[in-house]
Parts: structure tokens; C-alpha cells; sequence
């Protein structure tokens, strides 16, 4: 796909009920303008995917969509083969759907853990905790530093874009002058999303969140997608009465990576990991 052909695959993932950012499409080909593939039947767009490299071990596979009219008819398969034969060689991961959970196996994807979204409402009264600080007062390179522990490949390109994308906010907490977890809030077809939230203590991603969602008009939709295995996050999102409204299967073709999960909570992007 070029530039222009990934806003397709945004409109079709708005279309599924997937919620996709404003800004998304921006941000994820700065990711690698490389992976991102669209099927067609001459001049017709019937379906698309994306298999992003991250360095030189790791992949992630998202945006895959066929028309609903052209289902069931091996169409999919096709394009699903050609963009996983460009990640061969790489530990791949994707977050499916449940219901295909199966056919993902087949593929040689094994179930790693669950992520569930959670929906809740913004505002709230601002901490003003005096260990928030506005990201873009620390260096880059301690944030993409900080980043790579939560993250099996390099994504430093990506990072960039993502923190400095239009109509977001991004927050990081202090402890020592140290940077101990940082959030991000953009903007969504339907209300915003937070991601991802990383965190070195429970209280450290409850005070991001808390600023996060203040920071957006009273009674605005938020999202939050949670790592199932981290029960910190997931008393988070229900101690703030948010309601679980989808799951994902995470799902690797190699071993799951070794991510500190009990400081994940809440994913970047199920799209791009």
C-alpha cells in the first residue's frame, strides 16, 4: 500500500467497529512503509493487511480485512500468504479475534494470553500529582529507552511519530527524577484511546490514567486495552467502572516474548502491537 491506500484500511477497520485513531494511519506507516499490503480485483481494493518489521526479529500482522462481499472466497488467504512469506524467519505476532483463533493456529500462531478492551467515561478531577510531567520534557532517547523493555523489536520510528501525533496527550510519571511510565491519549473515530500505559508500580498507572482521562471533555468515551495476565491493570479498569466491550487473542508463531507484564497495562495498538 502507499500512504494514500492505508487510509482505506483505516476506513474498513472503522467500519469492523475496530475504533481506529484519527491519526493512525500517519503513525503506522512511519512504522515500516513497507508493510502494508492491499488485494485487488482489477481496479477494485477487496482486501488488506499488514506485516510490520520491527529491527530483524519481529513482526506483527494487523489490518486484516477482507470486503464482506468477497468472503469466503480465498481471497484473504491469498494476500494473508504473501504478507507473512515477507516476515519469514521472524517470531510474528498478532491480536485476533477470538473466533479465529483456530485458523490463526493453522498458520503456526499459538495462543500467548488474552487482551480485553475496556470502555469507560473521561474527566474527573486532574491529580496534580507533581510527579506528571508533559513527555515532551524528557529526552527522546530516555523515552525510547524506556519503551524497549515493553517491546520485542525496535521501534523507535514508530515511537516518534506516536508521541508527537496531533490531538493526543502524552504524560510521563517521575520517581527520583527517573522516568517510571509513561501514557499516551489520542484521538479515535469514537471518543480516545489510552495507549499504551506503562507503568513501573499499580499507583504509577493509576496516576497517568487519572491525568490522562482528565485532561478530555466530561462524559467522552475512553478506552483502555488490557493485558489479561496483568490483574493490576484489570482492577484499574474495574475499580474506574469501565465495562469489558472486546478481547483479542495475543498469538505468536515463536515463543512469547519475555515482557515485563505486570508493568503493561494497557497495550499500544492492537494493529501494530
Amino acid at each position: 500500500m502507499s500512504r494514500v491506500d492505508l487510509q482505506i484500511a483505516i476506513a474498513w477497520a472503522a467500519a469492523e467497529g475496530w475504533n481506529p485513531g484519527l491519526h493512525d494511519a500517519e503513525c503506522f506507516y512511519t512504522a515500516d512503509p513497507t508493510g502494508f499490503w492491499m488485494g485487488s480485483l482489477g481496479d477494485e481494493p477487496i482486501a488488506t493487511i499488514s506485516a510490520v518489521k520491527y529491527g530483524n526479529s519481529f513482526g506483527f500482522v494487523g489490518f486484516y480485512i477482507v470486503k464482506p462481499e468477497y468472503r469466503g472466497q480465498g481471497y484473504g488467504i491469498q494476500l494473508w500468504n504473501a504478507a507473512l512469506d515477507t516476515l519469514s524467519g521472524r517470531n510474528i505476532g498478532l491480536d485476533g479475534v477470538l473466533a479465529q483463533q483456530k485458523n490463526y493456529q493453522q498458520s503456526g500462531f499459538q495462543f500467548a494470553y488474552r487482551n480485553i478492551r475496556y470502555e469507560g467515561v473521561s474527566g474527573g478531577e486532574s491529580t496534580n500529582d507533581s510527579r506528571i510531567v508533559d513527555l515532551f520534557n524528557i529526552p527522546f532517547a530516555t523515552i525510547a529507552t524506556y519503551d524497549r523493555a515493553f517491546f520485542p523489536g525496535d521501534r523507535v520510528q514508530f515511537l516518534r511519530g506516536w508521541i508527537n501525533q496531533p490531538n493526543s496527550i502524552a504524560l510521563g510519571i517521575l520517581q527520583n527524577n527517573t522516568l517510571a511510565g509513561y501514557g499516551v491519549l489520542r484521538a479515535c473515530h469514537r471518543g480516545y484511546k489510552i495507549g499504551p500505559l506503562f507503568a513501573d508500580q499499580p499507583t504509577f498507572a493509576e496516576a497517568l490514567f487519572v491525568a490522562l482521562k482528565s485532561t478530555v471533555t466530561v462524559e467522552t468515551p475512553i478506552y483502555l486495552d488490557v493485558p489479561e495476565i496483568n490483574v493490576a491493570a484489570v482492577n484499574l479498569a474495574e475499580k474506574y467502572e469501565m465495562k469489558r466491550v472486546f478481547e483479542t487473542a495475543r498469538m505468536y508463531t515463536q515463543a512469547c516474548p519475555e515482557l515485563p507484564c505486570d508493568r503493561l497495562f494497557g497495550v499500544t495498538t492492537f494493529e501494530l502491537g
